[in-house]
């Protein structure tokens, strides 16, 4: 199919064409005119007054579902939730059942998504199962088409363990994934621990969980001199402690949760599980620490930390309630909210689609003629209410149903397909 981008500004610091209003035609999966005024029959015109284009967004860390879940969400859902969200290619968890911890697993994924609108890159597991106790064949992975190896939101809590995958990833130039959280500390916490988890007599999840835990693997990573990407962090401490690993020369990455920008600990006085999220909304100190740590460049990536859950696992009394909020369809819209004065466009841009590229070496995108079309349209400043005709997913656990927001995703291109939101 052709289509036709038109009157969009181009956000993409490696373009010729960045700050320009210009036309893009796009034949097959290429972008073959870019101009002003372009006369072209197109199959499909994507068009709206104050429109931005960038190169598609990545989201490193989405749980899938697919296979063992696909109650809550399957790899349909997961690429129409991630295309309405702005997402050209999205990074899978491996904590499905069967865990993604072999090439077979690595090679369904890959399967599935090939040629499709978005693109679905496996993460492998690091240990079997995602059970902490046998390390898996990550050359196997590798070489199957897996781009990081974790085992996703279960931390890796054998020091012995994750060193060993980090000496294991270097063989390939590769990279381990960890999200921070020392369970031993964090023992049946609920929310984040802190003023409002005592006045609503909630045991709380200390910030500690999270700092030792990021203190232990830099301390790997750097024996090891191996790379290592430290996945949603929340804590002030731990930001601080990546700052200090990245002035060394490091090779360390992180990444934050769109929702831990926006909400702070005080969102869950009404006792909205939908808030109930991993790691837990912290306090507006974290929240200030953690848009210094995007501003400075210690925090490399924003993701939407999607964990889609079905109403049986969520309306619940809140102690009883998994974690987990929904996010692909809101991520943008929610930090272009919480983030403005804060980032830039082209900053947002970066968190969202150079950098996670770079990071994980995958092919590089730039809008220019004859280059790939792999595009994200979207609109900085359109105001909309997000409500359950906008949820494309099969789960719709998200604290944010009638919430205002500003920012929308037009559509995306990619694979010589579109999509266009219809809202």
């Amino acid at each position: 199919m052709n289509f036709l981008i038109r009157k969009a500004t181009v956000i993409d610091s490696n373009s010729p064409y960045h700050g320009k209003v210009v036309d893009l035609f796009i034949e097959g999966d290429k972008i073959t005119s870019i101009g002003t005024d372009l006369k072209r029959n197109a199959d499909q015109v994507i068009q709206m007054e104050g429109a931005q284009v960038s190169p598609g967004w990545v989201d490193i860390g989405v749980q899938v579902g697919d296979p063992g879940y696909e109650h809550r969400e399957d790899l349909r859902s997961v690429s129409a939730a991630a295309a309405a969200g702005g997402f050209t290619t999205i990074a899978a968890q491996p904590n499905t059942l069967p865990a993604v911890d072999g090439k077979t697993e690595v090679a369904y994924l890959k399967q599935f998504s090939r040629g499709k609108l978005v693109d679905i890159l496996p993460i492998g597991a690091i240990t079997s199962k995602c059970q902490g106790k046998d390390i898996t064949e990550m050359i196997d992975m590798h070489h199957a088409g897996a781009i990081a190896f974790s085992d996703g939101n279960h931390a890796v809590a054998d020091n012995g363990m994750i060193l060993r995958a980090l000496e294991y990833v270097k063989a390939f130039n590769g990279i381990v994934i960890n999200q921070p959280l020392d369970r031993t500390l964090a023992f049946e916490g609920q929310m984040h621990e802190g003023v409002v988890s005592t006045s609503l007599g909630m045991k709380g999840i200390p910030n500690l969980a999270e700092d030792l835990m990021v203190q232990r693997d830099i301390y790997l990573a750097q024996y090891a001199d191996s790379r290592l990407h430290l996945a949603n962090l929340s804590s002030q401490f731990a930001v601080d402690l990546v700052r200090q690993a990245k002035a060394k020369g490091l090779k360390i990455s992180c990444s934050v949760a769109a929702l831990n920008l926006a909400y702070d600990d005080r969102s869950l006085v009404e006792f909205d599980s939908n808030f109930k999220v991993l790691p837990p909304l912290r306090s507006g100190e974290d929240i200030e620490a953690l848009k210094q740590g995007l501003k400075d460049g210690t925090i490399d990536l924003i993701g939407s930390n999607h964990i889609p859950l079905e109403e049986e696992a969520k309306k619940l009394e809140f102690p009883y309630a998994d974690f987990g909020a929904i996010g692909l369809e809101t991520t943008y819209a929610l930090i272009n909210t919480h983030l403005e004065g804060v980032l830039s466009q082209i900053e947002l841009v970066e968190k969202l689609a150079a950098n996670p590229r770079r990071i994980f070496n995958l092919e590089e995108i730039t809008v220019r003629e004859g280059a790939k079309a792999n595009l994200t349209v979207f609109h900085p400043h359109h105001q909309w209410t997000f409500g359950p005709t906008h949820i494309r997913s099969k789960s719709s656990n998200s604290p944010l149903m009638g919430v205002q927001l500003k920012g929308k995703v037009i559509g995306v291109v990619n694979n010589g397909s579109a999509f266009i939101n219809p809202y």
